[in-house]
Parts: structure tokens; sequence; C-alpha cells
């Protein structure tokens, strides 16, 4: 693989220079019912899976923002945008360099 190098780092074909990369995990809160994380935990007992004592089911963005990210804003977005705050929790993860 080739690399190229942006202001002396390592950057691979693909990569948008100058643009970070923001995760946003959102899960239902725990006092929330969560049938398909249930099904989930069904299925894993029956495989034999048996040292698995709960699953959670949840929604996974990956966002790409220009610069420096915005943690107030993103939050915004995540919360009015990605996730209902009602019943669900939301989790920012900005991607280290």
């Amino acid at each position: 693989m080739h690399t190229a190098a942006v202001k002396g780092k390592k950057v691979f074909p693909g990569t948008l220079v100058g643009v970070s990369r923001v995760v946003v995990d959102v899960v239902l809160k725990p006092e929330i019912s969560d049938p398909q994380g249930q099904a989930v935990l069904g299925a894993l007992g029956r495989l034999g899976h048996d040292s698995v004592r709960s699953v959670r089911q949840g929604k996974h963005f990956v966002l790409e923002v220009d610069g420096t990210p915005d943690e107030a804003e993103l939050k915004q977005i995540a919360e009015t945008l990605l996730a209902n705050p009602v019943i669900e929790d939301v989790e920012l993860h900005l991607a280290s360099e």
C-alpha cells in the first residue's frame, strides 16, 4: 500500500486530509426494554455461548467533519437527529490521530 506524507504524518490513499472522524453510538437506556437484544441473547444461549449475560442493540454512526470537531455541536446533532434522548443514550467518540 502506498502512503504519502502530509504535515509529517503518513496518509493512506482514500484518507481525507483536514477531516476528523467522529463515531456516535446510540443505545437504548438501561430501563428501556430491548426485545432485539433479548432475541440475540436467546440465540447465543442456544448456540452454546452461555458466558454472555446481556445484549443491548444500538446504532453506530460515523461522521466525517471538516476541521476540528465542535463537541457541543456534535452532541446537539446526535440528540436531535440521530437519537431519541427520551429512550436512548448517546456516546461520542472522537477518533485519535
